[in-house]
């Protein structure tokens, strides 16, 4: 078969005379670059490993000790208190070595330890440090001594020119809760979205499970917090996304926006050309551990665990748990075009491809007129349906033979690339096409986005982009690093040249992007088909609306003194409200990098607080008063984020708690009720790193973040990003199947509410409703 041919690097014969050997020069190059890219990339890691290991010293200090401590010795002084003379009487050495060469050696050995020890010292005070949490509490811009004193220690034990996991020993621990407060502040989240006769059903439940089943769970949960790294994290990717069966795409997966209103270039082979080019300058960079970690208050350092496992990943479906699985450095990618895959390498000659010459590759896919194989066409909608039915496909069909070698491309590729061959041109910059850019990131056809790599990455005809993220790997904020780094890189460092190509000269010597090969038999067809429905049924459900709010930002509500976080959650509570005439239990996430391999909590916005806020203000309460509540609300809500943040959330903990139950086989009613709650509106912030763009000299390289889907079949689904100073992104996404939700409905009240929240809080409010007051009194006389 042709594809067993380009997979080897030597043919040979047997003849009369023995065997005749016709050895490929090429691929024995491409094989012997190869293995010198892999001894280089394990030569760094080791380099890498000792520098991140020492950390917060560095290896050069070690000689420094050195030196010092014979230094003191030259001046007949024993800096060791006799220990350099107690390892030079144990030294297992030859008697050829002198006295003084001993004493040299055991000085050595001893200023080693000394070394080692003040690293271990230095670490263990930056970790106490690191677990004081005290100055995410105080008012902004308003720091107290101890935090000062803080903030400087923390600088001082933090050294100099981290590496991308130079933290990772120092962060603490997550903490678990007290029992107590956990239950505590679920009650109280749930007080308003229940009766009187609920809230006490509830109460007794609580009441019960924490003098009673739940001390006995605790116990369990605080052994595994000394055990494991982190007590949440493994859990909640092996029950929230890996043992989940119902189709990751909509239901898990994400997706992320290109520019808003710059299109860099219309030749789609060229977008792709430098948009790859800059990727894999990324995954270098993420390689050699370049990247800077994330600072909070240019102090606080954020775990970085997530980045190890974004690229040459995927998720591979199994029968009851599916399984991550990392492999080491891929030198290729897997393409999507017109229903056929191609292999098509990054590296030729032991160098990373020119956005030029990735232009040239892409551009031959883009030409290449070979037909797909029989049943090849839509054969990714096996990841977009259920899991366990992929997973049996995946052993039967592909666990052999040249499907095997053709799945082992795609999933072991380092992301996956489509590239759209639709005419329907997606415009990011025009409103009435923002909902269909991003149904078609989200979901696609079904069949052109293989949902199980840790991303896709979609290029259209007319040059727009975007991507297609699987969730279990790592979280948005991480993902959205990477893709607005590469974004700012695509446009202000690599650019395109007059005619829009990508810049630099082509090598006309490289081989051909390798088409995959498939035969899918009919009994793999039936069942593509079978995935494809479900996930066609899905996708056809989903009702999305995007929106960019450019009346004002944050900039008018900072003016305001009030979050902008904060802010647009009331706004979205409010809106809620006004469009189902009910408060729900609302998700925001937030997360918990404070810790080692922290990845997030959730935020119960909807509050006692931000209720009667609301109350207050549809039922025409005075501004003084609407304005007092709403103070309070988004305190609280501030409060309750910082809580999340520093380990002191609500659902994680009881999520712990459950898991130890159903191992131990102990019912609780209290947990069982938890569990069971709808999150009719589930919401997120996208992070936008505004360093990577000038927005002030260049505002149309907006990038407006991405979307997912909705958690409940009656629920809403919120993403929104601030940008700059003066714009919000919005995506809701909620089911046609509801009668009752409808994003643009929901939209509408969001942009409503912005305003009127933020007409409440502008100064001389107060004033023209006296005024209007006043006139309707002497209009009624």
């Amino acid at each position: 078969m042709a594809e067993a041919h380009q997979a080897v690097a030597f043919q040979f014969t047997v003849t009369r005379d023995g065997i005749d050997l016709q050895l490929s020069h090429q691929a024995l190059t491409e094989i012997y670059l190869s293995g010198v890219r892999s001894w280089k990339k394990r030569i760094i890691g080791i380099k890498n490993s000792v520098i991140t290991g020492v950390y917060p010293a560095s290896p050069s200090s070690w000689l420094f000790v050195v030196i010092a401590i014979l230094a003191t010795m030259y001046t007949r002084s024993d800096p060791s208190m006799g220990l350099i003379a107690k390892i030079q009487e144990h030294l297992p050495v030859s008697q050829s070595m002198s006295t003084q060469c001993q004493t040299v050696v055991s000085a050595v050995l001893f200023s080693t330890m000394l070394w080692l020890l003040l690293i271990f010292t230095m670490r263990l005070c930056l970790k106490q440090l690191l677990s004081y949490h005290r100055w995410m509490f105080e008012k902004h811009g308003k720091m107290s001594n101890t935090t000062k004193v803080w903030v400087a220690l923390v600088r001082i034990f933090s050294g100099r020119k981290p590496l991308l996991y130079s933290y990772q020993g120092s962060l603490p621990n997550m903490p678990v809760p007290a029992i107590k407060d956990t239950v505590k502040r679920h009650l109280e989240s749930m007080r308003p979205l229940l009766d009187d006769t609920s809230y006490e059903r509830m109460t007794n439940l609580a009441a019960e499970f924490e003098s009673g089943v739940g001390n006995r769970l605790q116990w369990y949960l605080k052994l595994k917090a000394l055990w494991a790294t982190n007590y949440v994290s493994d859990w909640w990717e092996e029950y929230v996304y890996l043992r989940g069966r119902s189709p990751i795409m909509v239901n898990s997966n994400y997706y992320g926006m290109d520019f808003m209103y710059v299109t860099p270039t219309p030749i789609q082979a060229a977008r792709a050309g430098n948009s790859l080019h800059s990727l894999f300058l990324y995954r270098r960079k993420l390689n050699k551990e370049e990247l800077q970690p994330l600072l909070l208050r240019s102090a606080v350092p954020c775990c970085s665990y997530q980045f190890e496992r974004m690229f040459d990943t995927c998720r591979i479906p199994g029968t009851l748990t599916d399984t991550l699985t990392h492999w080491q450095d891929s030198d290729y990618i897997a393409v999507y075009h017109k229903g056929r895959y191609f292999r098509l390498r990054m590296y030729h000659a032991g160098r990373l491809l020119t956005p030029r010459e990735i232009e040239f590759q892409v551009q031959r896919i883009l030409d290449d007129p070979s037909p797909p194989c029989k049943g090849e066409v839509k054969l990714a909608a096996l990841t977009a349906g259920e899991r366990t039915p992929w997973a049996k496909a995946r052993t039967k069909f592909f666990s052999s033979g040249v499907n095997k070698r053709s799945l082992d491309c795609i999933e072991k590729g380092a992301f996956f690339v489509t590239l759209e061959d639709d005419d329907d041109d997606i415009k990011a910059d025009d409103p009435t096409l923002l909902d269909f850019y991003a149904k078609s990131l989200m979901h696609g056809k079904c069949y052109d986005r293989w949902f199980d790599k840790s991303f896709s990455v979609v290029y259209y005809k007319n040059g727009k982009m975007g991507l297609n993220a699987e969730h279990s790997w790592g979280d948005a904020p991480v993902m959205a690093h990477l893709w607005q780094a590469h974004c700012s890189n695509d446009c202000f460092q690599l650019g395109y040249n007059a005619e829009g190509h990508c810049k630099g000269e082509v090598d006309s010597s490289l081989p051909r992007p390798q088409k995959l090969n498939w035969e899918i038999p009919p009994e793999c067809e039936e069942q593509i088909s079978q995935s494809l429905a479900v996930a066609q049924a899905l996708a056809d459900d989903v009702d999305l609306h995007v929106f960019i709010f450019r009346d004002f930002g944050k900039g008018k509500v900072k003016k305001c003194r009030v979050s902008p976080d904060a802010f647009i959650q009331m706004a979205l509570q409010l809106a809620y409200y006004r469009d189902q005439k009910r408060f729900c239990l609302t998700y925001e996430a937030s997360m918990t990098r404070l810790f080692r391999e922290g990845r997030t909590e959730t935020v119960r916005s909807c509050t006692s607080e931000s209720c009667a806020f609301i109350r207050a203000l549809e039922g025409g309460e005075a501004t003084d008063v609407c304005r007092r509540l709403f103070q309070e609300a988004t305190e609280k809500h501030q409060n309750l984020y910082r809580l999340a943040m520093t380990g002191a959330g609500i659902d994680r903990h009881l999520f712990c708690l459950y898991v130890v139950s159903k191992y131990l086989g102990v019912e609780s009613p209290f947990l069982k009720e938890m569990q069971s709650e709808a999150w009719r509106l589930s919401t997120s912030q996208t992070p936008v790193q505004i360093e990577m763009f000038d927005v002030v000299n260049h505002p149309d390289y907006v990038v407006c973040g991405g979307g997912f889907g909705p958690v409940a079949d009656d629920g809403y689904g919120v993403s929104y990003c601030v940008v700059g100073e003066n714009i919000f992104g919005f995506h809701i996404s909620c089911k046609h199947s509801c009668p009752d939700t409808d994003a643009h409905r929901f939209g509408g009240e969001i942009i409503k509410a912005l305003h009127d929240l933020l007409e409440l809080l502008s100064p001389g409010r107060t004033e023209l409703k006296t005024q209007l007051k006043s006139s309707e009194v002497k209009k009624n006389l």
